[in-house]
């Protein structure tokens, strides 16, 4: 372990980043995370201390269908990315799917994605077998034979392992066993899962860990299991889960788990590192007691990077990056041009079925502005905190009047805002309470005449495991064009 020189806080990657899968790439780590409904998909982030993370591009430009947990491989050279879809409403698919897509390097170029014809499972985690062969194990937990070149399976699903019970008086979702990571150590494969459900009550998540001498098992429960688990909901982090344990930048060993915020259940899950010690006897334990105050860092890190905010002047769509569409349809990124600013296409009847474009935040206070002229046509054009399809609040304009939203619906409120068709507007949200403000060119800011609160816009309300995240959206027809959109974090 490090002596404490450098210290970071916990979250490394701050935002809606669940199940993390992270793989070491000679002196560097790479790590992507599970974007649902995100499009583009599968956001590539780039360590060397496994601290401070840097975005280098996305994986998966047209997604299949709802992108779960993926897990992330080398072999002989090239590198693999297995990729759980679920059915959508535009997706050809009827069950859970998993595909692969493949690369040179991690900096891609990524293939389109493989249908690998496993159906009804998700959570997919690679591993090399002493036999030399490659495997799969899912959800379950379930394994399958790959070929050697990792495009194809051999055989079944097949039950492997049953888990570790935890005692039936403890307060969880479910049992829910899922997200296998495998990974050797000396003579032992480690089969670290999850257990408890990923939402729900803020002590159902944890990590379990079990090993064998072979990858076909038989699987021993480590006799210290739960290895992480939120133990008491006035701990910082809830639902801690879905690990990967890897060795560090100094051949120490870190894990890299998944967890809510207490009470900023709002901004998802995020990412979390912690050190790991082994035991006499040869297993993983948490070194850590607390995630909530600072830690010693790996060897060598660099001090952390403060959160930032930024100036989008839309020159260069950044797509994956800063910008995702949400549920989007398959080529949704033609709505897109750069042209004095962002053109976007309108496109449905409401923010309800609009694909709006959404921002990551992990912050708990933070401002966003654009400035929206309405093109041609009848379309209507706002700036929102958006959960889902159903959860959302904020405003827009369509040349005649103001329109707000709360709760996932247009309010009776009628604002008294100016007919334009050009419209600055700001939405602050400090610490779940949102205030709006507008002006027309020329004229001074004026404060919305309702304030939210938005606390409960989270995956406990709705049953979907999103954030509520700063959006800009255009529906009707014709184009909307978006200019110097801001966000700034506030303390």
């Amino acid at each position: 372990m490090t002596d404490g020189a450098v210290r970071f806080m916990n979250p490394v990657l701050a935002g809606d980043r669940p199940d993390p899968a992270v793989i070491r790439v000679g002196d560097e780590y790479w790590l992507t995370y599970s974007s649902f409904e995100s499009a583009p998909g599968l956001p590539l982030y780039r360590s060397t201390d496994l601290v401070n993370w840097t975005f280098e591009g996305s994986a998966l430009p047209e997604p299949v269908g709802n992108t779960f947990a993926v897990d992330i491989a080398e072999h002989d050279g090239r590198f693999f990315i297995y990729i759980p879809f679920i059915p959508t409403p535009w997706s050809r698919l009827t069950d859970a799917s998993i595909f692969v897509i493949h690369a040179p390097s991690m900096h891609g170029p990524w293939s389109a994605p493989i249908d690998l014809g496993i159906r009804g499972a998700i959570d997919p985690g690679h591993v090399v077998g002493e036999d030399g062969n490659r495997y799969l194990f899912v959800s379950g937990v379930r394994r399958i034979a790959l070929t050697q070149e990792g495009l194809a399976t051999v055989g079944d699903l097949e039950q492997v392992y049953d888990g570790w019970q935890y005692p039936d008086d403890w307060v969880t979702e479910a049992y829910a066993l899922e997200g296998p990571k495998l990974f050797r150590r000396g003579d032992w494969f480690y089969l670290v899962s999850a257990v408890g459900g990923t939402a729900g009550p803020p002590t159902g998540h944890m990590v379990i860990v079990a090993r064998s001498r072979s990858v076909l098992g038989p699987w021993e429960n480590s006799p210290r299991n739960p290895v992480v688990r939120t133990r008491d909901a006035a701990e910082r982090w809830w639902s801690r889960g879905h690990a990967t344990i890897l060795r560090g930048p100094s051949d120490d060993w870190w894990m890299l788990s998944h967890g809510y915020e207490h009470g900023f259940r709002t901004l998802g899950r995020q990412i979390l590192l912690e050190p790991v010690e082994w035991t006499d006897d040869g297993w993983p334990i948490a070194a850590a007691d607390d995630l909530g105050g600072a830690l010693a860092a790996p060897a060598d890190a660099s001090p952390q990077r403060a959160p930032e905010g930024f100036h989008d002047d839309f020159s260069i769509p950044r797509l994956g990056e800063r910008w995702t569409f949400h549920a989007p349809s398959p080529g949704e990124v033609g709505r897109l041009r750069s042209d004095d600013g962002l053109v976007l296409s309108a496109r449905g009847t409401g923010p309800v079925d609009t694909s709006p474009l959404c921002v990551l935040t992990g912050d708990h206070t933070y401002e966003v502005e654009v400035d929206i002229e309405l093109g041609p046509g009848s379309s209507e054009a706002g700036l929102l905190l958006f959960f889902n399809h159903r959860l959302f609040c904020g405003m827009g304009i369509d040349g005649e009047r103001m329109l707000s939203y709360s709760g996932g619906l247009r309010t009776h409120w009628r604002e008294p805002a100016p007919a334009s068709r050009r419209m600055m507007l700001r939405i602050r949200n400090d610490e779940h309470i949102v205030t709006g403000w507008y002006r027309a060119p020329g004229t001074e800011w004026v404060r919305h005449g309702v304030r939210y609160e938005t606390s409960g816009y989270h995956a406990n309300t709705t049953g979907d495991l999103l954030s509520l995240r700063p959006a800009i959206y255009a529906t009707g027809d014709g184009d909307v064009r978006f200019r110097d959109f801001r966000y700034t974090p506030l303390g």
